[in-house]
C-alpha cells in the first residue's frame, strides 16, 4: 500500500495504490500532474484557464476532451435534477461573494459588497438546456450573460478519472477534498474504510463506511463558507433564489456508482433540506446516505446500513 498526499483544486487531496510496485510508485506519482492539467483547463479561478476563455467569449469552436466532457457532465446533471444543481450559477456565486478562490477567501480577502440579486438571464433554472453543444467539433456556445462553474463537477469527474488510470496498477482510491473515487476491493478483497466526519465536531467520526467500489461524496455549509456584510454565506448557490440554499442540514454524505455521481446526489439533498432530500434519496435505488441537521441530529438513509461497520 502506498499513497500520495498534494493540493489542487482548492482542495487536500489524497491517492492510495493497494500495490507496492515501481510501476506504481510511478503512477502515483503522476498524479498531480494529471490535475495541475485539468485544473488549467477547468478553472474558474485561472484567468489563462480553457474555461474562463470560454467564459469570456461565450464560444470555443473545438474545446479540450477534458473541458468537453465536464460540460456535458454537468449538464446531464442539471438535466437530472431539473435544473436544481446546474453549472450556470457563476455570477451568482460571485455575487455571494465566492469572487476568487477559496484559498484567497480564508487568507482574509475580503468579498466585494453586493446587495442586489445578480443579473443571470432567463430562467436560472432552465438556463442550462441553452447552452449549445456540437459533438462533431466539440464546439461550446453560452447563451448571452451566461458563465459556468464547473468546480463540483470537475472535482467528481477528475476523482473518477484518476481512480480510472491507477486502476490499471492495482486498487486505488482518491479523495479529492470528500469526494471519494474507489476502482474496487483492495487486493485481498476487503472493502475500504471509508470515515464520516461530524461537521460538528470535525475530528470525531460519526459512521465508518465499508466501501469495496463506486464513490462517496459529502456536500455541506460547515467548510466552505465566508462573511459578507456581516452574514455567513456559503458555495451551494440555488437556482430558484439565486443565494446561498437556505435549508435545516448542515452536511450531507452519499454513496453510490461513482463520484461524480455522488457528488450531484449529495447537494440535491443539502439543498432540499431533511424531510425532501430524504424523499429524493430514498427514490434512488443506487444511493445511500445519512443527513445532519442543524440541531446536530443525523438521520440516515434506510440503504445505509449495508455499508456501516459493527463492531464484532
Amino acid at each position: 500500500m502506498q499513497d500520495l498526499a498534494f493540493r489542487a483544486m482548492g482542495c487536500q487531496m489524497l491517492a492510495v495504490l493497494d500495490d507496492d510496485s515501481a510501476a506504481g510508485a510511478a503512477a502515483l506519482a503522476d498524479v498531480p500532474q494529471w490535475f495541475a492539467a485539468w485544473e488549467q483547463q477547468l478553472s474558474r479561478f485561472r484567468d489563462d484557464s480553457e474555461l474562463s476563455l470560454l467564459n469570456r467569449s461565450g464560444y470555443l469552436h473545438t474545446t479540450s476532451p477534458a473541458l468537453w466532457a465536464v460540460v456535458q457532465l454537468a449538464l446531464d446533471q442539471a438535466r437530472l435534477t431539473g435544473g436544481l444543481v446546474t453549472p450556470t450559477l457563476l455570477t451568482a456565486l460571485e455575487a455571494a461573494g465566492y469572487d476568487r478562490s477559496f484559498d484567497a477567501l480564508k487568507a482574509g480577502s475580503i468579498p466585494s459588497s453586493v446587495t442586489s440579486l445578480p443579473d443571470v438571464p432567463g430562467d436560472a433554472l432552465g438556463a442550462w438546456a441553452e447552452i449549445r453543444c456540437d459533438p462533431v467539433t466539440r464546439s461550446i456556445r453560452l447563451p448571452a450573460g451566461v458563465r459556468l462553474d464547473l468546480g463540483g463537477s470537475a472535482k467528481g469527474w477528475a476523482a473518477d478519472q484518476a481512480v480510472r488510470r491507477l486502476a490499471a496498477c492495482g486498487p486505488a482510491l482518491l479523495d479529492a477534498g470528500g469526494d471519494i473515487a474507489l476502482s474496487g476491493p483492495q487486493s485481498d478483497g476487503s472493502p475500504w474504510p471509508i470515515g464520516v466526519a461530524d461537521p460538528h465536531a470535525p475530528d470525531e467520526q460519526l459512521d465508518l463506511l465499508l466501501l469495496a467500489q463506486g464513490g462517496v461524496a459529502t456536500s455541506g455549509r460547515d467548510y466552505r463558507r465566508w462573511q459578507q456584510n456581516g452574514i455567513w454565506q456559503h458555495h451551494l448557490i440555488d437556482p430558484r433564489t439565486l443565494r446561498p440554499a437556505i435549508t435545516d442540514l448542515l452536511s450531507a454524505t452519499v454513496i453510490g456508482p461513482s463520484a461524480a455521481e455522488c457528488e450531484v446526489a449529495a447537494k440535491v439533498v443539502l439543498m432540499l433540506g431533511s424531510r425532501a432530500g430524504l424523499d429524493w434519496l430514498e427514490a434512488q435505488p443506487a444511493f445511500a446516505g445519512l443527513v445532519v441537521l442543524e440541531d446536530g441530529n443525523v438521520i440516515r438513509s434506510s440503504r445505509l446500513e449495508a455499508y456501516r461497520w459493527r463492531a464484532t
